[in-house]
């Protein structure tokens, strides 16, 4: 074998155990890329507890004042049940593009009386809750929908009635006031 030609298989030889080398990092680099796609997200919404525990509601001693001093501001406060508030967490788990899956919720469900003094205290959790099955009814419009060409084609042949006639378009119809020129 020629040395030059022996030189040169040699440097192919090392090309390629190059790109093998770039090719396999490539490969571990897009593998691990995968996989923490498709790690889960924990997330925490609503109402946060500040030790992970509610501190005591005392039935008939807090008020309203009370409990905003110590929990702050409820995630809602009943529509229908005007003196009552609730504070809500939901801890959910996100993976990759699927939708969130709820692990835990906790629901605190305090009353007041007319005064503001806490009446009862109430507790939920996911095992609570109920699946509420939406309607997909629509409303009807008025008219008809019109097709593509319909659309396209609808003005085709309609001749401009102001010119013709030398009245506007007025509202309401043709006529309408006359006009002194």
């Amino acid at each position: 074998m020629d040395a030059p030609a022996g030189e040169a298989m040699e440097a192919r030889t090392h090309m390629n155990r190059k790109s093998m080398r770039m090719l396999t990092v490539a490969g571990v680099a897009l593998g691990a890329m995968v996989l923490t796609a498709c790690n889960p997200t924990l997330r925490t919404h609503g109402y946060r507890y500040t030790d992970g525990e509610v501190p005591e509601i005392q039935v008939g001693e807090d008020t309203e004042a009370t409990l905003l001093a110590t929990l702050g501001s409820p995630s809602v406060r009943g529509t229908f049940e005007e003196n009552t508030w609730y504070y809500i967490t939901d801890t959910r788990e996100y993976l990759a593009y699927l939708r969130p899956n709820t692990l835990a919720r906790r629901v605190i469900a305090v009353r007041f009386d007319d005064d503001g003094t806490v009446v009862e205290v109430n507790e939920y959790d996911a095992s609570d809750s109920r699946q509420v099955n939406y309607v997909a009814r629509t409303t009807p419009t008025r008219g008809r929908e019109l097709t593509l060409l319909e659309q396209v084609l609808g003005n085709v042949g309609r001749l401009p009635t102001d010119q013709i006639s030398g009245q506007d378009n007025l509202p309401g119809g043709a006529g309408g006031p006359r006009r002194n020129d």
